[in-house]
């Protein structure tokens, strides 16, 4: 699993040349918000030009336009995955993934109506990810964005991810690139709730989205002991010299803490 997504606006040359390189987990070119109007068709053959040198996902316009039309007709043959903003409807998703046949999808929830939508959304053949869409979803609630404020709404895409059983969600950018306080709150808070990864915004948060997402020494260490004492005991439940109980479910948590380990060391 990708612990950043780095975001690139589509028209700008100088960017796409160097976000390849600036260390992030997984790159995403921006082809929707961050893209002027009369620069959409240019984003487009730069995007497809910077596809053909290097995977990535590539965010398109919303669903069922004909702005998204066009970007998936020159981009999603070469594109990683595709990113649909804006996600309401399963019916979306559908349109997208109809377009982009065999291309895993992330479906960003914006609006109260995604929301309400996201199980059946997360439900969708092709669905990899459900992402939450901070900034247009605090607009659309009319909301601020604390962590506080977003609990319910987070929640409820973790629990939509899981039933689907789908890769656990991805968390919003966090804006204020002069704020890696902040932006360490926010990573922790969506990982403490069972999200996993958050995009970027700029190459300078990757190592606090790194850290966050990383088992630590400490975690590693106590999984080990946790499944040598489980083993020792034959599957049966017992209590560690520290205190803690360990039963099955303890174990399968140590369990995916090594995998995650595993898996981010050889990747």
């Amino acid at each position: 699993m990708d612990r950043s997504y780095l975001f690139a606006p589509g028209h700008n040359r100088k960017l796409l040349g160097r976000v390849f390189d600036a260390g992030a987990d997984a790159v995403m070119l921006d082809l929707e918000d961050a893209v002027p109007p009369e620069a959409k068709e240019s984003a487009r053959h730069l995007v497809a030009d910077a596809l053909a040198q290097q995977p990535a996902w590539v965010r398109v316009n919303a669903a069922r336009t004909a702005l998204c039309e066009a970007d998936l007709a020159a981009v999603a043959g070469a594109a990683y995955g595709i990113r649909i903003p804006k996600a309401e409807s399963a019916d979306d998703v559908a349109w997208v993934a109809e377009r982009a046949p065999g291309k895993p999808l992330i479906c960003a929830i914006e609006s109260a109506r995604g929301v309400l939508a996201a199980a059946e959304i997360a439900a969708v053949p092709g669905v990899r990810h459900l992402a939450m869409g901070g900034v247009d979803l605090a607009r659309d609630l009319n909301a601020t964005s604390g962590n506080l404020q977003t609990l319910y709404v987070r929640s409820h895409l973790v629990i939509a991810s899981r039933a689907a059983g789908i890769q656990p969600p991805i968390d919003s950018v966090h804006a204020h690139l002069d704020d890696e306080t902040g932006l360490r709150e926010q990573a922790e808070f969506a990982r403490s709730l069972g999200f996993f990864g958050k995009s970027a915004i700029h190459p300078r948060q990757l190592s606090v989205l790194h850290e966050v997402f990383t088992p630590t020494t400490e975690q590693i260490a106590w999984a080990h002991e946790v499944l040598a004492a489980f083993d020792a005991a034959g599957g049966a439940a017992l209590q560690l010299p520290g205190g803690e109980f360990v039963d099955l479910p303890v174990a399968d948590r140590a369990h995916r803490v090594l995998a995650l380990a595993g898996s981010l060391c050889s990747g």
